[in-house]
């Protein structure tokens, strides 16, 4: 008998990888992506307006408690994110202006770069999950009465991410997840492929959306790789 979790994000996949598709081809040309020109964005910026990615996302885009992974999440992801900030339908004070100050071929090199690289977390540690912990029963199990998957659908175990579509979310700061959430729920971030975190967003109350963020950002995982060297 098939697992319904596992079959249930196997669809997730497959639908969200058609309509990211629909949504490319039906927009602008597709954009021709320079890994080359990704990398001197990401470790040198541009001046005077675009500073360099790794300043806020780590040398090996690894990310921090106020700055999300960028390593190995996926290059539909991280397109998708760029344009939105350069569009202003997501809205972010820091990553607005750098967005429109890129081009969209430049744009698109950034998101190949990252994606390129390895994914920073390894598998972190889970909290058992019982109805008592608000927070480990959303993330691992949802609350599917009220329409609410598992985090842990989409976004993997111990919010590792799904590329490329799901980013990890495991170690981020709650301060941020909560921020994100509430995009969502005001409609100032795109809702995603499926419109699914939007839709879901809109479903958890506010003692929900602290539980899950400070769930999540107690998993912090190791990374997968050693530490990068410092810049010359």
């Amino acid at each position: 008998m098939l697992n319904p979790f596992f079959f249930s994000r196997r669809s997730l996949l497959r639908t969200a990888g058609g309509v990211a598709g629909l949504a490319f081809s039906a927009g602008a040309p597709a954009q021709s992506a320079d890994p080359s020109v990704g990398e001197r964005i990401a470790r040198e910026g541009l001046a005077p307006q675009v500073a360099a990615c790794i300043t806020c996302h780590g040398a090996r885009g690894e990310g921090s408690a106020a700055f999300p992974p960028l390593a190995g999440a996926g290059k539909a992801y991280l397109t998708a994110q760029l344009e939105a900030f350069a569009s202003g339908s997501r809205q972010q004070a820091v990553m607005g202006p750098i967005a429109k100050a890129l081009d969209a071929a430049q744009r698109a090199s950034v998101a190949v770069w990252f994606a390129a690289l390895p994914a920073p977390l390894a598998l972190a540690k889970e909290t058992p999950a019982s109805p008592s912990n608000r927070g480990a029963w959303l993330a691992t199990r949802g609350r599917w009465q009220d329409g609410i998957p598992a985090c842990a659908q989409c976004h993997g175990p111990g919010g590792t991410g799904v590329a490329p579509y799901f980013p990890p979310i495991g170690g981020l700061s709650a301060a941020y997840m909560q921020d994100q959430v509430d995009a969502w729920q005001a409609g100032t971030r795109p809702p995603g492929p499926l419109g699914l975190m939007g839709s879901v967003a809109k479903k958890l109350s506010a003692d929900d959306v602290a539980a899950v963020a400070g769930y999540y950002a107690k998993l912090h995982a190791a990374p997968a790789s050693p530490p990068a060297k410092a810049l010359p």
